[in-house]
């Protein structure tokens, strides 16, 4: 008989955790710190969309279609592929009703300042959200019993497949696969810093604060330094 018939709790990996497992945090506050995280990373990829939708004098609707696709894609896509409903931005509406007060006050914002936004302004939040969606990815696969090397590929998923929306929609090849200057490979790395630590036993959100700061810390400097991955020759 399957476990759920036989009432057996489900067997859990050595490295595997949970928001249940989250310790020394209580269940409560280990809910809210991952709620805080996927929140804080669905709105700095939204504002990365605003900017980029702003940028290319997109109207009213283009600008909240292309937040959405920069915010959800990436989650959606790997919910898709971890067979996870409902989606994670249709399981708690707030996420939505974020996007939609983030797109509104963004754009009063720049409307009010002139301000016209530069590739440069994107490169922020999109870094923060980067690291923050990357944990997350790692962190919802392993928590459905993934192996480690598919939670590090939902981890890059999750925080790439975004931004590549959000730049196709936008008229532009996509920078996670054009920039030169690393992207995903810093997700990839990220997530399986995030993984190590988490085999360690260190505390879960010492691992998750250690994983999103070196993501988003490494695609700054990256950025900021011109670092830049081989290109086909001339």
């Amino acid at each position: 008989r399957s476990f759920q018939e036989s009432g057996a709790p489900l067997p859990r990996p050595a490295f595997m955790t949970d928001l249940d497992a989250l310790q020394p945090l209580s269940p409560l506050w280990a809910g809210r710190l991952h709620l805080m995280l996927e929140l804080m990373a669905t709105l700095a990829f939204a504002l990365s969309g605003v900017l980029e939708a702003a940028r290319k004098r997109l109207d009213m609707v283009g600008v909240v279609v292309v937040a959405f696709a920069a915010a959800f894609g990436g989650g959606t896509l790997r919910d898709l592929l971890l067979d996870y409903r409902p989606f994670f931005w249709a399981e708690d509406t707030r996420f939505l009703w974020g996007l939609m007060l983030l797109c509104a006050a963004a754009m009063l914002f720049m409307r009010q300042r002139h301000l016209q936004p530069t590739e440069r302004a994107i490169v922020w939040p999109d870094a923060i959200g980067l690291g923050l969606f990357t944990v997350i990815g790692v962190e919802r696969a392993l928590a459905l019993h993934q192996p480690a090397p598919v939670a590090v590929m939902m981890g890059v998923i999750t925080s790439v497949f975004g931004g590549v929306l959000r730049d196709v929609l936008c008229n532009e090849v996509p920078r996670a696969l054009a920039d030169h200057r690393p992207y995903a490979l810093w997700s990839f790395l990220g997530g399986w810093l995030y993984w190590a630590l988490l085999a360690l036993g260190l505390p879960p959100w010492l691992c998750m604060s250690v994983g999103v700061a070196v993501v988003a810390g490494l695609r700054l400097l990256s950025v900021w330094r011109d670092w830049r991955l081989p290109a086909w020759r001339q």
